[in-house]
């Protein structure tokens, strides 16, 4: 039997959908993340995908709210930044900010 996740996929066929970028920087906030560096983070309510944190390895379940951040500044540009934009779980987000001790 077929899994209700095939129904969200893009037909075969169908193009890319670009992301939005100037929606997306209207809902960010700046802070310093992981090695200091500013990143553009944004908190979301859910998503349709699953994503692994960089924080812990572990998996950003489908639904589950949690951080989207990315580097505000990059050698190759501000969509090279976007394009590396990752899925935290917003408590590995807050522990990567937080200074070692």
């Amino acid at each position: 039997m077929p899994s209700s996740r095939r129904s969200r996929r893009r037909p075969y066929g169908q193009g890319h959908v670009p992301l939005d970028e100037g929606r997306l920087r209207g809902m960010t906030r700046t802070e310093r993340g992981p090695g200091g560096e500013e990143y553009a983070v944004r908190e979301v309510a859910g998503s349709e995908k699953s994503y692994r944190c960089p924080g812990c390895d572990q998996v950003v379940p489908p639904g589950l709210a949690h951080v989207v951040a990315w580097p505000t500044e990059h050698l190759l540009g501000t969509r090279a930044g976007l394009d590396e934009r990752r899925h935290w779980h917003t408590s590995c987000w807050r522990a990567k900010r937080r200074p070692a001790r």
